[in-house]
């Protein structure tokens, strides 16, 4: 799948670029495991990066002190601050920070689904296409290792695995995509699954 097979399954205009308001989450796979009461508004970038070899995926790797989510893989962006116009600006704002990729170099698509977490956060998944040359420059205090992952390893049928574990007293299920000897998994994975549905959509 080609970058321009990825714009015909958004809408181009920007009125359209609203998705349908589907709220997706971790209780999708665990069934009155819901959100907390009180959410907190946050965006991360799907980065899609049109290389001649194909698109890839860019993720970054949190750094192992953090408080919340250390040495989880997932996508650049973060909490919407009251001086960001929207959702977008937000994951352009974050993803700047974060690695170092501005945001002229980034064409947004569309939205992804809300996806709302059980940590308390309401996630717009913003979809953008990046444009080579990039040099970027992950933040020391937030970003391990930034890595990119071929589009065709998200589409791939036999992606993802389904895994479960202990927690809080119950057995609580996710999605999980192994890549090499990572595996990213939780929110992350979740929005893949979403992205790779929109992907599989008629254009």
């Amino acid at each position: 799948m080609t970058l321009d097979d990825v714009r015909r399954r958004f809408p181009r205009s920007e009125a359209a670029s609203l998705r349908p308001d589907k709220v997706r989450g971790d209780h999708d796979l665990n069934p009155g495991f819901g959100p907390p009461d009180a959410l907190r508004e946050a965006a991360v970038l799907v980065p899609l990066v049109d290389r001649v070899e194909g698109p890839t995926v860019i993720f970054t790797q949190r750094t192992a002190h953090l408080t919340a989510h250390a040495g989880q893989i997932s996508f650049p962006g973060g909490r919407r601050e009251t001086y960001d116009h929207s959702p977008e600006d937000t994951a352009l704002r974050e993803t700047e920070e974060e690695i170092g990729l501005p945001r002229e170099r980034i064409e947004i698509l569309g939205r992804l689904d809300t996806y709302v977490t059980r940590t308390g956060f309401r996630v717009t998944p913003v979809v953008g296409m990046v444009r080579p040359p990039i040099a970027l420059v992950p933040d020391p205090t937030e970003v391990e290792e930034v890595f990119e992952v071929p589009l065709t390893f998200i589409l791939d049928p036999d992606n993802p695995k389904r895994h479960s574990r202990e927690f809080m007293g119950g057995q609580r299920h996710f999605y999980v995509f192994p890549y090499q000897q990572r595996y990213i998994w939780g929110a992350t994975a979740g929005m893949l699954v979403n992205l790779r549905d929109v992907l599989r959509e008629a254009p």
